[in-house]
């Protein structure tokens, strides 16, 4: 298997992975239960991300990361709507993520949400131009005059703390343009972290709260990496070249289609893609229908037994033992 990915351009294996989901797009799609904003329900929603995978330098050379540190990236733009990766791109780890994937503009009304690893003024200023939407993070250290401050609803949104109307003003905004431009900037509350965030986006019309259920979108894309690293072979190789890297990553990514086809076709009641992904892997070798793995085969529990306790005033059951003859 290893010479073979070597030898076999990965290429096969990726324009498999973009035929199957071409074919079997529309049935993905209606199987597929998703988080529905009420505001935006029928909006064409990109989330786009990265995930990093550590290798050995000394026997991945071709992955250079840092002085003695490989790596690869593995560039995302998951579909909302499909609910699977309709566009991905593997590099070297140094690549930064801005630079990750080919094309970051899509078609008209397409809303993107990122992290701040895409805040790029120019790459900003291309998206309104095509009339895309996106959602993001500022960075830190970014100028800006804020123009107005928007009012917030006093019985609910308690999480969402500010929300204004900026304009960018530094001298790099200047050059690209984008200064021009009335943008959003919203002041949210994360609880589960302790901390304030704040999202920046070129809509000036939707409620604070779409905004805000918009960006918390990111998360379903980081479920989708880590269901991959830990059910699926992409933490190890079989082979060690550049080319059989991309085929083994390619193929988990087909093996996940597949999962995700046959889980949301078949299984009856919600199951978790790493519960689902075991019963496959076990029921693999047997000939089984489908519909007894997703919904007959069921599986059982046992409560453990809790050890009895010791104390100091038990006999030691060594005092118990015959000794044997010798």
């Amino acid at each position: 298997m290893s010479d073979g990915n070597k030898n076999r351009n990965y290429q096969v294996f990726e324009g498999l992975y973009y035929r199957l989901l071409s074919y079997y797009k529309e049935t993905l799609k209606s199987h597929h239960q998703s988080h529905v904003i009420e505001e935006i329900k029928n909006h064409n929603i990109k989330l786009i991300d990265s995930t990093t995978i550590s290798l050995c330098l000394s026997l991945f050379d071709w992955a250079k990361f840092r002085t003695a540190k490989g790596g690869l990236k593995i560039h995302t733009v998951w579909d909302d709507q499909l609910g699977l990766p309709d566009m991905v791109n593997i590099s070297e780890a140094k690549v930064h993520d801005r630079y990750g994937l080919e094309n970051n503009i899509f078609d008209k009304g397409t809303i993107i949400v990122e992290d701040r690893g895409y805040f790029d003024f120019s790459l900003m200023m291309k998206r309104i131009k095509a009339e895309n939407v996106f959602v993001t993070r500022i960075k830190e250290n970014t100028v800006f005059t804020s123009l107005e401050e928007k009012e917030l609803p006093d019985d609910k949104e308690q999480d969402i703390l500010k929300d204004e109307i900026i304009e960018l003003s530094s001298k790099k905004a200047v050059g690209t343009g984008i200064n021009t431009q009335k943008l959003r900037l919203l002041h949210v509350y994360k609880e589960d972290e302790n901390k304030v965030i704040e999202i920046i986006t070129n809509n000036l019309d939707w409620s604070a709260r779409t905004i805000a259920d918009l960006y918390k979108k990111r998360w379903d894309i980081e479920l989708f990496f880590k269901a991959m690293k830990q059910n699926l072979q992409i933490k190890t190789f079989l082979g060690t070249s550049e080319n059989a890297v991309k085929s083994q990553i390619y193929v988990a990514l087909i093996s996940y289609l597949l999962l995700e086809l046959i889980k949301r076709f078949y299984c009856d009641s919600k199951t978790t893609f790493s519960n689902f992904c075991e019963k496959v892997r076990i029921c693999l070798m047997h000939y089984l229908t489908l519909d007894y793995i997703c919904n007959k085969l069921k599986p059982v529990v046992k409560k453990a037994k809790k050890p009895p306790q010791k104390t100091l005033f038990d006999r030691d059951n060594s005092t118990l033992q015959t000794s044997l003859p010798l």
